[in-house]
């Protein structure tokens, strides 16, 4: 692939900013969006407005084919089964919270287990809590090794016949770690459990095949993967959304109102309560035609090999620290890392100096952040339209940056 070529696509990125180009590496927080995405939603808004499984009308009819076909384009790219084990969100938080309140809250009992790693972002984490608490169930946290790997034997000992479910990232957003979920989900099937996988990081970056990974669930957004925010997508197997509850409810999701009982209609769209999410769909069904164009193993080979070449550059900075895989090791796009006691937020607004935009914080992460005993840390994520200048500019500004805070590094 020719990330040179691709960055035409995507209009933002010829933005100025500061006086410099835009070399965008926030791209685990969201990414750009490229021209035939924008397009999309354009021909939508002056062509085929309308809401969708209601009028009989052409628009109507025209934006109800549109909706649809976007079920069915996203049921193809993550090779699931039936378009009707898609259901769409608002996007990965909203995924996760629905299958911990419609599914999780009528499955556990007192003394039921959820086990999970401690490095889940917040929306995989708090969830969990907030069902284990309603329940009496009990959380159980996998510990992780230096470089935030798991061990398939520590996943062997925490899960018994006790686990109910297990929840974790195919991806860490900090760590660039790729957990085995295949394997995991074998373990926790072995012992009647349910896997439930947070795909946001993994989904855009690489092929995925549910019936492959047997995954009993799987969140992702779109916004993270060149669609638009407030979409999102929540897979789960056909038998599993059957059983599974509604955590809204309103029009269209409804079989049969009376004025004290009602009905649903079947998954997927007793999940969709009101107007759904027309337009994000649509986009992200253009995203997806435009992923598949480049190609997932291209574009995972791509950024995993740009991370490396961070990680590479940045461990020959003295005050520098990585977390995660160290050189040399396996990881996803991304790197995260600190300057000597430079304040992460501090770092990131001397990069923004220079053009170069990454993310600062916890990252939604704080227990993680505690076990790696910092306040924050600075993380930059790769996608399919950065290159290696890029990566230049990024080890340019911290080189700058370690001159500007020359007193806090060491």
């Amino acid at each position: 692939m020719n990330a040179e070529e691709l960055r035409k696509d995507f209009p933002i990125l010829s933005e100025r900013i500061n006086g410099h180009r835009l070399v965008y590496l926030d791209n685990a927080a969201t990414s750009q969006k490229p021209r035939q995405v924008i397009d999309a939603l354009r021909r939508y808004y002056e062509h085929d407005n309308s809401n969708v499984h209601r009028g009989v009308h052409t628009l109507g009819s025209r934006a109800t084919e549109a909706y649809e076909a976007a079920r069915e384009r996203v049921a193809r790219f993550i090779r699931a089964k039936s378009p009707q084990e898609i259901v769409f969100t608002r996007g990965t938080t909203e995924s996760l919270n629905m299958i911990a309140h419609g599914y999780a809250r009528a499955k556990l009992r007192e003394g039921d287990e959820i086990v999970l790693p401690p490095s889940e972002h917040h929306s995989n984490l708090i969830p969990w809590q907030q069902a284990a608490r309603a329940t009496g169930a009990t959380l159980r946290y996998l510990p992780l090794q230096p470089d935030g790997t798991i061990r398939l034997e520590d996943v062997e000992a925490a899960v018994t016949d006790r686990t109910k479910i297990v929840a974790i990232a195919h991806v860490s957003n900090v760590l660039g770690t790729v957990n085995p979920v295949r394997e995991i989900a074998e373990i926790a099937h072995r012992h009647g459990a349910i896997i439930v996988v947070d795909g946001a990081q993994s989904v855009p970056h690489m092929p995925t095949d549910v019936v492959e990974m047997d995954c009993d669930f799987l969140a992702f957004s779109g916004h993270k993967m060149l669609g638009p925010t407030g979409i999102g997508v929540l897979y789960g197997k056909a038998e599993l959304l059957a059983e599974m509850e509604p955590t809204y409810f309103g029009g269209e999701m409804i079989d049969v109102v009376d004025l004290y009982e009602s009905t649903w209609k079947e998954a997927p769209w007793k999940f969709e309560g009101g107007t759904p999410i027309i337009a994000g769909a649509i986009g992200l069904a253009a995203a997806m035609d435009y992923l598949e164009r480049v190609g997932m193993a291209e574009i995972e080979r791509h950024d995993a090999a740009l991370a490396a070449k961070a990680v590479e550059r940045l461990a020959e900075i003295d005050g520098v620290t990585i977390f995660g895989p160290p050189p040399g090791q396996s990881r996803a796009g991304l790197v995260t890392f600190n300057l000597g006691r430079v304040h992460p937020h501090d770092l990131a607004t001397v990069l923004d100096a220079r053009g170069v935009a990454i993310r600062a914080g916890h990252h939604c992460a704080q227990p993680l952040m505690r076990l790696f005993n910092v306040p924050a840390t600075a993380r930059a994520s790769f996608y399919l339209y950065n290159t290696e200048e890029d990566v230049d500019a990024l080890v340019d500004a911290v080189l700058e940056a370690k001159e500007f805070f020359g007193h806090a590094i060491g």
